[in-house]
């Protein structure tokens, strides 16, 4: 689970799914009230797992039902909700992606 930069305090799990689904890069600590950013290496994590999700679209070439695909697809977004907490870190600015 993250935790936040400036006040030391730990987010929980529901607390972070709910910052995660934001446009604003700053994030507001839950606890502390300041502003975070994602880390570098957080949001390079992010990207990888969902470009897993790209090769979800090549089920179809195995032959498989549609309602297998979309079982899959759910399973995949329920193990990502789950995970992606995890893989959350924080920084006090905001840092340049491809530096």
């Amino acid at each position: 689970m993250p935790t936040c930069q400036k006040c030391g305090k730990d987010w929980s799990w529901k607390q972070t799914i709910k910052k995660m689904f934001t446009l604003n890069p700053a994030i507001d600590c839950p606890q502390c009230g300041q502003k975070q950013y994602y880390s570098k290496k957080a949001r390079k994590k992010t990207v990888v797992v969902s470009f897993l999700s790209l090769f979800l679209i090549f089920l179809r070439l195995f032959n498989i039902s549609a309602y297998q695909i979309i079982g899959i697809y759910l399973a995949y977004f329920i193990i990502v909700m789950v995970l992606l907490p995890f893989l959350m870190e924080l920084s006090n600015e905001e840092e340049a992606l491809w530096k």
